[in-house]
């Protein structure tokens, strides 16, 4: 008999998140003074570069049982500051006129050969894509179970080839202020960026997707790809990604420029260390059925096992 030992993310079918929960940051955005673009529905015309989504499960990250909810329930909350400070109506990021397609994604810095490619050929040099559902935590204290389509970000870092002496992977998405407003703002760094060290990058659980719930990212979710890294807080799986640059010394990233002393670099789950402002001991799973309401947050977001040996004699509560 062949029996399957599931990994220690796995997670049972009752907690996989109802799709029209997904995406609510609202004290996130407002500690900051900012509210929400409410996106409370998804037309075709609001997702992003039409791509090839005939993925399988990866069994790996399988959730047991799994039934997931209707594809029309993607719609609901989200936050993309370069849009809109305030909660708005529906079809936010389509009123803008932003257009996620076509749409490249740069690759420099230390690698052997710099590159630059479609979103849709970076998915077939791929070999094409998975389905993996991950847990996924907010700095907020909310937490969520996702199923996205996408593929290793391993793979895009063999592609690039990068040098001996690249030590991080900086992310920066667009900067379009015509089509996004706020990005004329002159209080926040943008564009919006975001960094991982090599060996972060190269975990096989870091992730780059291009879908969800077996559809192209919304735009409100980040398309027409974004980077998913489920032992970290939310706000480091940076959306809409148009460049990858490899380097030397750490890169600054926008969260941790504008407010230091609340969302440091790593941004691991680490439920001993505490926001300035909340508890980071429990969380609140959305829409988890009979795990909504408050549950003890797990350390690396219950992926310890996996990713902990990457931190190793590292004081993570003074590298938070």
């Amino acid at each position: 008999m062949h029996v399957i030992v599931p990994p220690s993310w796995s997670q049972p079918d009752a907690v996989v998140t109802p799709e029209k929960f997904y995406l609510d940051r609202r004290r996130f955005l407002r500690s900051l003074g900012f509210g929400i673009a409410a996106v409370a529905a998804a037309p075709a015309n609001l997702f992003g570069a039409t791509q090839d989504l005939s993925s399988k499960l990866n069994p790996a990250y399988r959730l047991e049982a799994l039934t997931l909810t209707k594809e029309n329930a993607i719609q609901g909350y989200n936050n993309f500051i370069e849009f809109s400070l305030q909660k708005e109506g529906p079809h936010v990021a389509a009123n803008q006129g932003w257009k996620t397609e076509p749409w490249t994604v740069d690759i420099a810095g230390l690698v052997a050969q710099p590159l630059k490619f479609g979103v849709n050929e970076i998915v077939r040099k791929m070999g094409g894509i998975e389905q993996r559902n991950y847990r996924h935590r907010c700095v907020e204290a909310w937490a969520m179970v996702i199923p996205w389509d996408g593929f290793p970000l391993r793979k895009l870092v063999e592609l690039a080839q990068p040098k001996a002496d690249a030590r991080f992977v900086k992310f920066t998405s667009f900067l379009d202020p015509d089509a996004a407003p706020n990005q004329k703002r002159g209080d926040i760094p943008w564009p919006y960026t975001e960094a991982l060290t090599l060996e972060e990058a190269t975990n096989e659980l870091a992730f780059l997707a291009t879908g969800i719930y077996g559809k192209p990212l919304a735009k409100q979710n980040g398309a027409p790809i974004r980077l998913v890294i489920p032992w970290k807080y939310g706000f480091k799986s940076i959306k809409s990604i148009a460049r990858i640059e490899f380097t030397r010394e750490r890169p600054e990233t926008l969260w941790n420029t504008v407010a230091p002393q609340e969302y440091g670099f790593y941004a691991n789950v680490n439920p001993n260390v505490d926001h300035p402002r909340w508890s980071q001991g429990r969380e609140r799973v959305i829409g988890g059925g009979i795990f909504e309401g408050k549950k003890a947050t797990l350390p690396f977001n219950g992926y310890e096992r996996e990713v902990a040996q990457l931190y190793r004699g590292l004081d993570l509560k003074m590298n938070y």
